[in-house]
């Protein structure tokens, strides 16, 4: 299998598996009769907002490169149309209104990273020359573009793919912090994550949305930058570094996974200077590899004690995020219906 981009791809890669110009991965998966599967899991009715709110966490606390949204009034008949009273046009009019834009970076708080989030060196072409390129041979400054005047769009692997998929499907929670608590932070491997699936006779299928509760998200709401709760430290994380889990995210055909901590995974493991690959290898593998999407900052814990509480792992999810053509990440306001 080969297309105008790539002649090979890396193993255990979906590249090409639903045609030459992919751009969904694995959310292929989730297809109507998945959707109804999910539809099924709702037995009362009660949703829950998934979602931080977008100022969180604190500035500074998680990711000194990303900052809080900014709130500004449009400015309309030259002045600030914020508690604007009309009657400054016209004595008749008894209206007042206020109107806003925000500046808002994608992948600050509650989030989606697309496919263009992360890429990797490969050598698709099998000429022994390895090439930066995105999940399906998409390529930088030909499909995720910088431009000289200082803007960005992807072209190809927009955030918008994503939206226009509707990203609803079946979501299968795992409680990471009733089996690992806060501190010291457990970073989970693969046998972790098959000991719990096993203590509370879980099943996940080809499709799921795999979210994970670590604890954090409640933490994150209580931080008030003083230093007292160390983010960073705290609460379960993946272990990308664990081949068998990463392997087990292959054959579980899971089509995206989500958490409430900062990467899902755990960051720090900059490859060593005598060995090549990657400082996220689970990033790479879901999102250059597999074309797995990657939910992070999500706030799960009022859905994780409602399920724990009344037995159950699996709700309806819809989570789409924003339409926002060309960008590479998105915030994203998930909502669980039980």
């Amino acid at each position: 299998m080969s297309n105008k981009r790539w002649k090979v791809r890396p193993d255990n890669a979906t590249w090409g598996d639903w045609g030459p110009d992919d751009q969904l991965g694995r959310l292929n998966l989730i297809t109507p009769d998945k959707v109804r599967m999910a539809v099924e899991e709702v037995q009362t009715g009660i949703t829950f907002c998934l979602s931080l709110p977008l100022d969180y966490p604190q500035a500074g606390a998680l990711n000194q490169v990303r900052f809080p949204p900014v709130l500004k009034p449009v400015v309309r008949n030259s002045e600030d149309y914020y508690n604007y009273r009309w009657d400054k046009l016209h004595p008749n009019h008894t209206d007042i209104a206020s109107d806003d834009y925000v500046l808002l970076y994608t992948q600050y708080s509650t989030q989606w990273d697309s496919f263009a989030h992360r890429g990797a060196m490969f050598d698709v072409m099998g000429d022994g020359v390895e090439r930066p390129v995105y999940y399906n041979g998409f390529a930088p400054e030909e499909d995720v573009v910088l431009s000289d005047d200082g803007k960005c769009y992807a072209t190809s692997l927009g955030i918008e793919n994503m939206a226009v998929h509707g990203l609803q499907g079946r979501g299968v929670l795992l409680d990471l912090f009733s089996e690992f608590g806060a501190f010291p932070r457990k970073v989970v491997g693969y046998d972790d994550l098959m000991n719990i699936l096993e203590k509370n006779n879980m099943v996940v299928e080809e499709g799921d949305i795999l979210c994970l509760w670590t604890g954090l998200d409640r933490l994150i709401l209580e931080d008030s930058s003083d230093g007292k709760i160390d983010l960073k430290r705290a609460c379960a994380t993946l272990d990308g570094t664990d081949q068998r889990l990463l392997q087990w995210i292959v054959d579980s055909k899971i089509s995206a996974i989500a958490s409430d901590n900062l990467a899902v995974e755990e960051i720090g493991n900059s490859a060593s200077l005598s060995s090549k690959g990657s400082n996220l290898p689970l990033h790479k593998i879901c999102l250059f590899e597999l074309g797995v999407p990657l939910g992070e900052l999500w706030q799960l814990f009022e859905l994780a004690e409602w399920l724990k509480a009344n037995n159950r792992y699996r709700f309806l999810l819809t989570a789409p995020p924003l339409r926002l053509p060309g960008a590479v990440g998105s915030p994203v306001t998930p909502v669980a219906t039980v």
